[in-house]
């Protein structure tokens, strides 16, 4: 492939059929990360790859991960593990919807699942799991799963894993792995502590940068409202009410703020749904079934709760509250926009916000529009 321009999946080394699912589903050309990834991943090379939210990481690893996999074979051979249960949900409903070229087996290990279905399902012929880290330990303790035969192990949204207090279970889970195994970390952002776990269980590993600049902005028109704290929800309810989009995430940073709000928008009869990481399993994954099907026109949420979910319709994306980087900026805002639509993002600030403003406002190269709200 040297010397020769990737343009399609086909010049990817995918196969025909695995192409024409791709295609039914819509999806005709590869994105960036899945033109450095693909080649990489089909070779059998470790990668550590870094590209935000909406940018295709999932089939990234994916696509290549099911055309390795030996549906002959009665063993477990590929792992995704991820840090929450929305996100193993998400991977295996992509997972599921490629599988049909190469009948393979895949066995979803997130709690909330009935463990004993989950046991009988695995007499069954498993040949991909995806899990998240405290379902499956116990799996591996009760000595129900065999990890002794893994080929590919894939740590998705890898930061997080770290962020989130599991890094002694991801050790746990690699020591019950062969030492021969190839292995790939995804994320949104790599810092130096992620690279620091992966290059301890790598080898030669590739390294895979999207840069933001690759994620193209250009379709989603952005504003400013600048308030205070004390009149930003009625500031927010003022711009719902004159934009009324078909669905809308608004963005908080915290659960606090996130149930406070919930509490003002229902009881102004705002048809919305709350989504953080104290809410129980079942109910998240209610509100997100209902969420993809339109039926709930607001999700209020945190950054972790929402970290990778990929949903399609989103017209709008609010931010209650200024987000804490300026790649949590871009990848909250990268949720609308997508596959050719237009899209629209609102923030609220107060004036402690401005230097905060002026950062993002600078990596992003332009001056942000400020939009006037009457109260």
């Amino acid at each position: 492939m040297k010397g020769m321009k990737i343009m399609n999946f086909k010049q990817l080394g995918l196969s025909d059929d695995l192409i024409k699912i791709l295609n039914k589903s819509g999806i005709a050309d590869p994105t960036p990360i899945q033109k450095q990834s693909i080649p990489k991943i089909r070779d059998g090379k470790d990668v550590i790859a870094e590209a935000a939210t909406g940018t295709g990481k999932t089939l990234a690893f994916l696509l290549p991960l099911l055309e390795n996999i030996n549906s002959k074979s009665n063993e477990i051979q590929a792992l995704i593990l991820t840090p929450t249960r929305e996100l193993a949900i998400q991977i295996t409903n992509e997972a599921n919807k490629l599988k049909e070229f190469n009948d393979i087996n895949i066995l979803p290990v997130y709690g909330g699942k009935d463990i004993a279905s989950q046991l009988k399902k695995l007499n069954n012929n498993i040949h991909l799991i995806i899990a998240t880290p405290g379902r499956l330990l116990d799996h591996l303790e009760r000595k129900t799963i065999d990890l002794s035969k893994l080929k590919t192990f894939i740590l998705d949204e890898a930061d997080q894993m770290l962020l989130m207090g599991f890094k002694n279970e991801v050790e746990s889970i690699i020591s019950k792995m062969p030492r021969k195994k190839q292995l790939l970390c995804f994320s949104a952002t790599i810092d130096s502590s992620v690279k620091k776990l992966a290059y301890r269980y790598m080898k030669d590993p590739i390294e895979v940068f999207i840069k933001q600049d690759d994620i193209s902005l250009d379709a989603i028109e952005q504003d400013i409202v600048e308030t205070t704290d004390r009149k930003k929800r009625d500031a927010l309810c003022k711009v719902l009410d004159e934009d009324n989009p078909f669905m809308a995430i608004i963005f908080c940073r915290t659960k606090r703020r996130v149930d406070e709000l919930e509490a003002v928008l229902h009881t102004r009869k705002y048809n919305c749904e709350k989504l953080h990481s104290d809410i129980p399993q079942n109910k998240r994954e209610r509100i997100m079934k209902s969420f993809r099907n339109a039926e709930i026109q607001y999700l209020i949420a945190t950054d972790v709760a929402a970290r990778g979910l990929d949903i399609n319709g989103i017209t709008h994306i609010y931010n209650y509250d200024i987000p804490e980087s300026v790649e949590s900026y871009i990848h909250r805002i990268g949720r609308t926009g997508r596959a050719g639509e237009s899209g629209y993002t609102c923030m609220f600030i107060d004036p402690k916000n401005i230097k905060d403003v002026n950062e993002i406002e600078g990596a992003i190269g332009f001056k942000i529009r400020r939009r006037n709200v009457e109260i």
